[in-house]
């Protein structure tokens, strides 16, 4: 994955005081966490478990052929072109219909790899692809062996299967991206516009075994978002939308043209926090990938539990997202505050409210709450949807790591306990100095 420096952080000489704002921002209301939607089945057959054994086995593969090469897999050198070859030979005895892209950056000669699988709609293609090419400074089994693995098996499974979806499936290797998205971005600037339109959805997978894993989903495109989070909400597993990375991976060459995007991270050089090593385990003040960019970066640098939920979670998006009659959006009527509420810096609490009116009952166990915040240095904010009689569920927490601007997020929230009518609010508060913003809108789809 390619990183831009990151913002330095400002000093904070009252964490445990931002600690205890944070506790008490919901007053003497009940506090329950949002939590994930239920897993929804795909209309067609479940996608197969993929072996973490095999996509491991590709890992190694990766590791001998830098080993041989001076020790990376870099553009230009090498070992990314035997990497590419290995990719191909294994595409090619699966029966995709496999090209090799070339193109030219910093005058060295780079290559994309395309495998088509026969079939399906050629007027709704669905893409899932990863960067092929290390940085120079090492082998790169993480960034991004581990998403090229992951895809290839998941490639190879569907040659398995037999799989025949209705939308036309094509996987995608990237040569270049460490030096600026450069193989994904030829590849998207050469396709007609035609060809762009019939691309109904591009998912990315960069960095997806993190020795010290999270588990972060990209938020570009809500369906496909939804796709990721029904599945690790069905193994137990809670997510955080993806900011480390945000449009500095592939996805960005296809986003930028107007198709939708997704995908999976499982962090970088950003420290995990002590509320992320509570919620997934792991090391709480050290990096998700210490060997980020170095010699480090080989084979034991990957956590093989994460690696293994990555790649199952690649296969049942390919599955549900590829076959008929499972991308439609949720539905439901829509209530939304557009007004601006300005949020005082490390000051009270305000509120966005709207007014629920005709309906019938309680309100749904997956009440989706679309939240806007405008607010530089979001971990300073504490977000909660409050209920008409007062019961308040925490959206999200204050982190003192969460240097990102802006909350764009939809949650889900089970409010099947509370009344449907009545005046519901979104409570913000900025528990640090510093920064500010205000909420842009607010909304809930019943």
């Amino acid at each position: 994955m390619r990183i831009h420096a990151s913002r330095i952080s400002r000093r904070r000489t009252t964490a445990s005081a931002v600690l205890a704002l944070a506790a008490l921002v919901g007053g003497a209301a009940p506090t329950a966490l949002a939590s994930p939607s239920a897993p929804q089945a795909p209309s067609a057959a479940a996608a197969p478990d993929i072996p973490v054994a095999n996509v491991k086995a590709h890992l190694t593969q990766f590791q001998s052929i830098a080993s041989a090469n001076g020790g990376n897999r870099a553009h230009g050198r090498p070992g990314y072109r035997a990497s590419v070859d290995y990719l191909k030979a294994k595409l090619d005895a699966a029966g995709y219909t496999t090209t090799v892209q070339q193109f030219t950056s910093n005058g060295s000669v780079g290559y994309n790899l395309i495998a088509d699988w026969p079939g399906g709609d050629a007027n709704q293609v669905l893409m899932a692809g990863a960067h092929l090419d290390s940085v120079s400074s090492g082998p790169g089994i993480n960034d991004n062996g581990s998403g090229s693995a992951a895809v290839l098996e998941t490639a190879l499974a569907v040659s398995r299967a037999g799989y025949q979806p209705d939308k036309h499936l094509r996987f995608a290797w990237w040569g270049a991206e460490e030096l600026g998205l450069v193989g994904s971005r030829y590849y998207v600037g050469n396709l007609p516009t035609a060809e762009r339109s019939k691309i109904s959805g591009y998912l990315n997978f960069d960095m997806i075994g993190s020795p010290n894993p999270g588990y972060f989903v990209y938020d570009d495109d809500p369906v496909i978002e939804k796709t990721f989070k029904d599945f690790f909400a069905g193994i137990g597993v809670p997510t955080e939308i993806e900011t480390e990375g945000d449009g500095r991976s592939d996805h960005a060459s296809f986003k930028n043209v107007g198709i939708p995007v997704g995908g999976l991270f499982t962090g970088a050089s950003r420290t995990k926090t002590s509320s992320q090593a509570q919620k997934w385990g792991g090391t709480a003040g050290q990096s998700f990938d210490r060997c980020y960019h170095s010699s480090c970066d080989t084979t034991s640098n990957i956590n093989d539990t994460a690696l293994d939920r990555n790649s199952d979670a690649l296969a049942h998006a390919v599955w549900t997202l590829s076959s008929g009659g499972t991308t439609e959006p949720p539905t439901g009527d829509t209530y939304e505050n557009t007004n601006d509420v300005a949020i005082p810096d490390n000051g009270a609490a305000v509120s966005s409210s709207l007014t629920v009116t005709g309906r019938t009952g309680n309100a749904p166990s997956d009440l989706q709450v679309g939240v806007d915040i405008v607010h530089t240095w979001r971990g300073d904010l504490v977000v909660d949807l409050i209920a008409p009689d007062g019961s308040a569920y925490r959206l999200k927490n204050a982190s003192g790591s969460d240097s990102a601007d802006n909350v764009r997020e939809t949650y889900t929230v089970n409010a099947s306990t509370e009344t449907a009518n009545g005046t519901w609010q979104l409570r913000v508060q900025d528990t640090a100095r510093y920064d500010t913003g205000y909420i842009n809108s607010f909304k809930l789809t019943f």
